[in-house]
């Protein structure tokens, strides 16, 4: 969860000619599958999307979704400084775990990002048993979480050819590093 300030604000307000006073105030926000869910049903596409970029509507839009304090006045989402956006940025972006996983062989050149709905992420949640209260998680370990789930269900399947071969590439990389 993050905590972002957003400071009061006096504008002036050229109709009335008058300078109008906004509250500032603390907001919660949580990056999460639930969130990325209200937001999809709202715009009707896929937030994990990394040949489109979201309009500043649409991002308003998902820190509402992100936001776990009651009774936000909408007019605060307008107010966001330069911080607040970076602060947000860098919580989404974060990984929040200690857990890495190595991509080995075609993975790496397949690349690592791709379009991902709420559903399949659900759908993974619900084939690998992950609890539903994982939705509330920030979004990178939970996604971290399946990976593992993935990561060892294949590791059962792969014949001993097959690991020898991995540690092989997995030694070959590391003295390739170290020289």
């Amino acid at each position: 969860m993050l905590t972002i300030y957003v400071p009061d604000v006096e504008l002036f307000d050229e109709e009335s000619e008058t300078f109008i006073d906004y509250k500032g105030g603390y907001i919660s926000l949580e990056h999460s599958l639930r969130s990325i869910s209200k937001w999809e049903m709202e715009y009707q596409k896929p937030f994990i999307n990394p040949n489109e970029k979201r309009t500043a509507e649409e991002n308003i839009y998902y820190f509402k979704c992100m936001t776990l304090t009651k009774d936000v006045p909408d007019y605060l989402y307008h107010m966001f400084t330069t911080e607040n956006y970076q602060k947000i940025n860098k919580y989404i972006n974060s990984e929040l775990t200690a857990t890495t996983i190595s991509s080995f062989g075609d993975d790496k050149k397949k690349g690592s990002m791709k379009i991902i709905t709420s559903e399949q992420i659900y759908y993974w949640m619900l084939s690998y048993g992950i609890p539903m209260e994982c939705q509330d998680w920030h979004l990178s370990r939970l996604l971290t979480l399946i990976k593992v789930f993935n990561v060892n269900n294949s590791e059962d399947k792969l014949s001993k050819e097959e690991i020898y071969e991995r540690q092989r590439r997995i030694n070959e990389e590391a003295r390739a590093r170290t020289k």
